[in-house]
């Protein structure tokens, strides 16, 4: 059994499994070393699986079964193109999620398709004409505040009248959080600004600093954010998730 085929098989059991299993019984299962089951739950790991291990005389390796998806059997073609979507996640508020996402593909991807979606991978490039944040706000507290509904407080950089981030205009606001905007290369915070009594969007690389308050607000009329979004013709909702 090739080492992608053994990981695939080794969580499938585990998500299946009522009790947790012992690195040596893992080794018997597969025919491997203990050492060989513990490189590979190491590695998987790595990739985002939630494989934690129980310590004591009937401890042994499980996996959260909430955080697991079924198998999906995706073609080479496929692959691309979801790895490619992923890829360009990686300077938006779910960037972690993404890579996490990216890793758990690649570790279950058959091994016939490896080098034909590698080579198409590299065949594509993107010219990121903003910089993603400096690390000073991490970008998933973002999408973590619009899941909660929470009013966030942001320090915020305004811009000159050349357009250009201009310091002296930074102001703080508190914001009632509604989504997410891709507005051509960059990613928009978009909720109701108390500072302003309006709707906003600001431009994550300009948010200096986020604090997540503890107010739940109440919910704004959605045709607000609507009439706002109608104002560019081309924008359009992600509506293609799963329902």
């Amino acid at each position: 059994m090739k080492r992608a085929e053994r990981q695939y098989a080794l969580v499938d059991l585990l998500r299946g499994a009522r009790r947790p299993w012992s690195a040596a019984r893992l080794a018997d299962e597969f025919g491997v070393s203990s050492r060989t089951i513990e490189r590979d739950i190491g590695a998987l790991q790595q990739a985002g699986v939630p494989i934690y291990a129980d310590h004591g005389a009937a401890g042994g390796y499980s996996i959260l079964r909430e955080y697991s998806l079924p198998p999906l059997n995706l073609s080479s073609a496929e692959s691309v193109a979801v790895l490619a979507g992923l890829a360009l996640l990686e300077s938006s508020p779910y960037q972690g999620a993404a890579r996490r996402a990216r890793a758990k593909i690649a570790a279950v991807m058959d091994e016939a398709h490896r080098a034909p979606v590698r080579d198409l991978l590299g065949t594509m490039h993107v010219i990121d004409a903003v910089p993603p944040t400096d690390g000073s706000v991490p970008l998933g507290i973002l999408s973590d505040a619009i899941a909660a509904r929470r009013v966030v407080r942001l320090t915020y950089m305004g811009e000159g009248a050349d357009g250009d981030p201009d310091l002296s205009s930074t102001t703080v606001r508190e914001v009632e959080t509604m989504g997410l905007l891709r507005a051509a290369d960059t990613w928009l915070l978009t909720g109701w600004c108390r500072l302003r009594d309006a709707i906003r969007g600001f431009r994550i690389e300009r948010i200096m600093r986020l604090e997540i308050l503890d107010e739940v607000p109440s919910r704004r009329d959605p045709a607000l954010l609507e009439a706002d979004l109608a104002q560019w013709p081309t924008t359009r909702p992600l509506l293609s998730g799963p329902e």
